[in-house]
């Protein structure tokens, strides 16, 4: 019998393009892997959200107090209505001559300045004062003192958030209560009334110096009045003083300053006065 070679190759032929034809047209399983053509755009991974998730270091845990005045678990006591242990005299360092009674102390104009026997560097204050009810004077005679946030030498030198009775009483507004003295105007005047107690939160950081003395980084105050934000990471230019323009000059670590003003309104007293300090 004769073979038709020519048929049998045509056969063979149809047939081989009929499988690769198949082959083309059958789907991959599901779930199987695709592998992108040539040339391709390659489809991003989906992001995780453990990819932002930080886990150390731990906080520490710090137990507030009973209330928003009350000192934190952490908090150095620098005065709770008993004593004045944590103070001396910023003139020759001897004990803290002010009046303490009845939990409060008041100041003795007659002693001058105290301040802390410690010093710190960057921190969280608590203060509470009091202008008392029967004060007399305007302006900058009324009720006059201020918290110094780094005493940096004897009298007025450092850093001072004034105190004093802004309750209708007009001044320069940069030496109003709640003021960076004669640098930051306060955001609001959240006065109280004389006779009624007056609450500041400070967060202070101090400013830094390089070897030269020069600055490297300025002081920052942010601080609240009675619960109003009055000085929103307030930039100070230097030292702050009665006379003439702000100036650095280099420290590390400051006590902290209660001022005896010398006008001739009634003494002013204080309560409450912790700290935390921030590393």
């Amino acid at each position: 019998m004769r073979t038709n070679v020519s048929a049998i190759l045509t056969v063979m032929t149809v047939s081989l393009l009929t499988l690769a034809l198949s082959a083309r047209q059958t789907p991959a399983p599901q779930g199987a892997a695709q592998t992108p053509a040539a040339g391709a755009a390659q489809t991003p991974p989906k992001p995780s959200p453990k990819e932002t998730e930080v886990w150390e270091p731990v906080p520490p845990i710090v137990t507030p107090g009973t209330t928003n005045s009350a000192a934190p678990s952490d908090a150095l006591i620098l005065f709770d209505g008993t004593n004045l242990d944590q103070w001396v005299s910023t003139k020759d360092k001897s004990p803290a001559g002010w009046t303490v009674a009845d939990g409060v102390v008041t100041v003795k104009k007659s002693a001058g300045n105290i301040e802390t026997k410690r010093s710190f560097k960057n921190y969280q204050l608590h203060l509470e004062w009091r202008i008392p009810p029967d004060v007399t004077g305007a302006d900058q005679a009324r009720g006059n003192s201020g918290l110094f946030l780094a005493s940096t030498g004897g009298g007025d030198s450092g850093y001072e958030l004034q105190i004093l009775d802004s309750f209708n009483n007009k001044t320069y507004v940069n030496g109003q209560a709640a003021s960076v003295y004669k640098q930051g105007i306060p955001l609001a005047n959240a006065m109280r009334k004389p006779g009624e107690w007056q609450a500041y939160d400070v967060v202070w950081t101090a400013p830094t110096f390089n070897a030269d003395g020069t600055v490297k980084t300025p002081a920052y105050v942010t601080a609240f009045h009675n619960g109003v934000l009055v000085q929103n990471h307030f930039d100070l230019k230097g030292e702050t003083v009665y006379i003439g323009k702000p100036q650095y000059k280099k420290y590390e670590t400051a006590p902290i300053k209660l001022q005896s003003h010398g006008d001739p309104s009634p003494p002013i007293s204080f309560r409450n006065i912790w700290i935390r300090e921030l590393k």
